[in-house]
């Protein structure tokens, strides 16, 4: 028997200052750009429009762009990660349940210390414009 291939989504989410959304995980140690898996029946942009909302309230108010896929190899076999940009959005409230600690808003250039390695090297690629890295 073998796992199927999974899909996930993750959110940059620029507001009118610059600064990124990131999340704090009730499960999960640092600071991520809000996302998650794609459910069964739901397209990428569906998904990540979906998790933005229930992680950080943020209701999009454009279509999410793609801006690059990685494969997540090294830490969940099988796993992708599509990274999508939204920069016009209205605060809403948050419908996660339990999942989220805590949202923050960053510059680029001030991270947390702990953000999520993945995350922030999505982060450089964007605002750096470092090469994107195929592998998460």
């Amino acid at each position: 028997m073998s796992r199927g291939k999974t899909l996930g989504v993750r959110a940059v989410a620029v507001d009118a200052d610059g600064r990124v959304a990131m999340v704090r995980h009730t499960y999960l140690a640092g600071w991520w750009l809000p996302g998650g898996g794609v459910d069964r029946g739901e397209t990428t942009h569906e998904a990540v429009v979906r998790e933005l909302r229930e992680e950080t309230g943020l209701i999009a108010r454009a279509a999410p762009r793609l801006v690059s896929l990685h494969a997540n190899e090294r830490f969940f076999p099988g796993d992708h990660v599509a990274v999508f940009v939204i920069d016009a959005f209205d605060q809403g409230e948050r419908t996660s349940h339990g999942e989220i600690a805590e949202v923050g808003w960053f510059a680029p250039d001030a991270l947390p210390a702990d953000v999520n390695r993945g995350c922030r090297a999505r982060l450089a690629e964007w605002f750096d414009g470092v090469q994107i890295d195929t592998n998460w």
